[in-house]
């Protein structure tokens, strides 16, 4: 049985399909099994995952698209290895990168279920690193991940088996984040560990499912509502979220929305700067509010040290 099992969802991206699997073929580290899910494409992607020739390449299909999460969950269920990764149809993996997870991860206690890595950032049309995003939180993070989403892109990750056996697979019910409530309900029960390291390629394209904010907002609005309590328990925490959420009705023209979410933000906590920042771009017509929260956004992102522009 092979040690790792590399869980590939996908649809309709036959050309980027190819490019994730020969990563993932390129690795160093070989004892894997591929299982790539695909979600009821209407294209050849059957064709292009039959003709690697490779026996450790096995093709599901589901007839409906089920999602993202269906998906995994499919290829959780039909996987062997101890050790489960993620790749996404549309990202890369660096040939170092299974290696030197699967080594940490077998050096590391059994608390530890997850092992995430940098990433780089890249334009797909230009083929330009846009920025580099470098891991910051190990151990026990499960306060820390309510803040933000630390771990990332799930091509980035991988898990022990044991991890779905106490938390169980991704949640349906959320056609955005779900890999974010996941690590969540990791976070409860095991540590993180990291590799500094970018040993993804995340590319950035028209057709991601994170360039839709109308799903962003229903996704992020149900992690919400799922962990009510923790929320409203941290004060701090909870303003800090509904912000985001804010920030990303404005991005889509509800500005009436935004601001109503922003004075809710400023009674909770009179004196958090955000609020009352977001309610002063919420003034702005939609391309300008865009335009002025960029560059905000990369001003602080500077200051952080989190990437270079």
């Amino acid at each position: 049985m092979s040690q790792v099992s590399i869980i590939i969802p996908t649809y309709n991206r036959v050309k980027l399909l190819h490019s994730a699997i020969t990563s993932v073929l390129n690795q160093t580290f070989q004892d894997f099994e591929i299982v790539v899910i695909d979600d009821g494409s209407q294209d050849n992607t059957q064709e292009i995952v039959k003709n690697f020739h490779d026996e450790r390449i096995r093709y599901i299909r589901h007839k409906e698209n089920k999602g993202e999460a269906g998906a995994r969950n499919t290829g959780i269920i039909n996987s062997h290895a101890e050790y489960i990764a993620f790749l996404d149809d549309d990202d890369e993996w660096l040939p170092e990168k299974l290696q030197l997870q699967v080594d940490l991860l077998k050096d590391s206690e059994s608390k530890v279920g997850c092992i995430y890595t940098g990433y780089l950032v890249v334009d797909t049309t230009k083929g330009k690193i846009l920025r580099r995003r470098i891991p910051i939180k190990r151990g026990d993070i499960y306060h820390d991940i309510f803040v933000r989403n630390y771990i990332g892109v799930p091509s980035t990750v991988i898990l022990r088996r044991e991890c779905f056996y106490k938390v169980n697979l991704f949640d349906e019910n959320i056609i955005f984040g779900t890999d974010y409530d996941m690590w969540i309900r990791i976070a409860k029960e095991f540590h993180f560990d990291y590799i500094e390291k970018p040993l993804v390629k995340y590319y950035i394209h028209k057709n991601r499912l994170s360039a839709n904010l109308d799903i962003q907002i229903k996704g992020f609005e149900t992690i919400l509502k799922k962990y009510n309590q923790f929320f409203t328990l941290n004060n701090k925490i909870y303003c800090h979220q509904y912000i985001y959420l804010g920030l990303l009705y404005c991005c889509t023209g509800n500005f009436k929305k935004g601001r109503e979410i922003f004075f809710k933000t400023i009674r909770l906590r009179p004196f958090g700067i955000r609020s009352y920042l977001g309610l002063a771009l919420s003034l702005f017509s939609t391309d300008n509010f865009r335009r002025i929260r960029n560059l905000i956004e990369k001003f602080l992102l500077y200051r952080k040290n989190q990437t270079p522009f």
